[in-house]
């Protein structure tokens, strides 16, 4: 099966705009439990749930970014990721890696014996050059990090979550009427 013919099923089958209608409903329905009680089992569950529909609407995003308007595939993309992040906020993914780079590079280090490079198989140097590897990943990964954490808290506050998900709603109704993007629609009938 071929791209094109996973997007003419996509878009016969109306799933991407089905996909975003759920986005949609998720993202209020986590910004009114989170409002009435962030602490609740039914919040928990509907962040696991956007969860799993922001990882689909991402996949949608990539499928039909081609097909739809940039307005649309912008929204798309806008959901996927504040429903993604949103469970992932206070996790450090920078040193969980960097402990990573850390022992594969000293593992690694030891295949160095025998070589030109002899020095650096040796206790003392493989531990010092792993360690500013894992330093080095993390300083760079910390900094992506904060900004993705930035813009996710910004995104996850939930008075712009309702009105992401409300507008999302919308554009898939928009969508499936037939009449583009909400945008394009704004656009038309305002003169703009």
């Amino acid at each position: 099966m071929d791209t094109s013919s996973i997007v003419d099923t996509l878009t016969s089958n109306h799933i991407p705009e089905v996909m975003l209608a759920v986005g949609g409903i998720l993202a209020v329905l986590i910004a009114y439990l989170y409002v009435k009680d962030k602490d609740s089992t039914k919040y928990k569950f509907a962040v696991l749930f956007g969860l799993i529909a922001g990882a689909l609407l991402a996949i949608v995003a990539f499928s039909m970014f081609a097909v739809w308007g940039i307005a649309t595939s912008i929204l798309i993309i806008l959901a996927a990721f504040t429903l993604i992040i949103r469970p992932f906020r206070e996790v450090q993914f920078s040193i969980i890696i960097a402990l990573m780079v850390i022992i594969i590079v000293y593992v690694m280090l030891a295949e160095l014996a025998g070589t030109w490079l002899d020095v650096l198989s040796n206790d003392w140097p493989r531990i010092a050059v792993s360690l500013v590897c894992g330093a080095m990943v993390y300083m760079i990964l910390h900094m992506v990090e904060s900004i993705v954490k930035m813009v996710g808290k910004v995104m996850n506050a939930w008075p712009l979550l309702f009105v992401l998900g409300i507008i999302c709603m919308i554009e898939a109704v928009m969508v499936a009427m037939g009449y583009g993007s909400l945008f394009d629609y704004i656009r038309t009938h305002t003169g703009g």
